[in-house]
């Protein structure tokens, strides 16, 4: 049996030449994917690009160039590459309509890793959902709420949804509105709510400085509006310091902080 002959051995219904052209196109094949995205890789990490999307855009270039490997090994054992094709698709678009939520919060993903609504360790406020990013998968975000609960939300609601980020910026401006008697003089108050400002050194005075004015008139008191910058990892700070502040400086000038009550008088006959 010469070389020819052994070639045109058949197994079952393929060649030894068929089979051994095939497994060679394989080989091949499967070296220059490696080197192929070995080069990808380099060129994506020169690009910037968000380490996640970094990541499953690897995977991504990997399905496809094994995809067409299988298309050229197929074809090189004789069977119809178009007939493949055709299945692959049947398979792909019931795969598809199966897992169509989870398609979607891929799709959602890709879409929250290139526009950067936010990023890990960013506090958030999605919908009622409100805590400190942890990881942005391609699926979902996980978020730790205040109180320490981990939830992952679905990159379909997240996209879906009103996004605030809180920590995006470096600074914040603390808002409050404090309500003082009619009887206090309003620069009595205003000095007053000013200097509970400046007793904090948590306050900054770029890009505005402190603001106090009289916001409305209400029916048992003035309604004072007090606006303060300081910054984003220090607003909390900042603003429970400013609360107490103004309490003690209202205390110190005889301020009425006023409240809801009801007068009930006793009419004897």
């Amino acid at each position: 049996m010469n070389f020819q002959e052994i070639l045109d051995y058949s197994i079952g219904q393929f060649t030894v030449g068929k089979i051994l052209a095939a497994v060679i196109t394989f080989v091949i094949g499967y070296l220059l994917i490696k080197f192929l995205v070995r080069i990808f890789a380099k060129l994506i990490d020169r690009t910037g690009v968000d380490g996640t999307l970094k990541k499953y855009l690897k995977i991504a270039i990997k399905i496809i160039l094994y995809f067409i490997l299988a298309i050229i090994v197929v074809d090189a054992l004789g069977i119809s590459a178009t007939s493949l094709i055709a299945a692959f698709s049947v398979v792909g678009l019931a795969a598809s309509l199966a897992v169509q939520d989870t398609l979607s919060n891929l799709a959602s993903g890709v879409m929250l890793i290139v526009s950067k609504p936010f990023r890990s360790g960013d506090f958030v406020e999605i919908d009622d959902i409100s805590g400190t990013v942890v990881i942005i998968s391609i699926v979902h975000t996980k978020i730790v709420t205040i109180d320490n609960k981990m939830i992952f939300v679905p990159n379909s609601k997240i996209t879906s949804s009103k996004i605030v980020n809180y920590t995006a910026q470096e600074k914040r401006r603390v808002d409050l509105e404090i309500s003082a008697s009619y009887d206090s003089p309003i620069e009595t108050v205003r000095s007053a709510i000013l200097k509970a400002v400046d007793d904090s050194e948590l306050f900054i005075d770029k890009p505005q400085p402190p603001f106090v004015a009289v916001l409305s008139y209400d029916e048992n008191s003035i309604r004072y509006v007090v606006r303060a910058w300081t910054t984003t990892k220090k607003y909390w700070d900042a603003y429970f310091a400013l609360l107490e502040n103004i309490k003690k400086e209202f205390d110190l000038n005889n301020v009425e902080m006023t409240y809801n009550h009801i007068n009930v008088h006793m009419v004897e006959k």
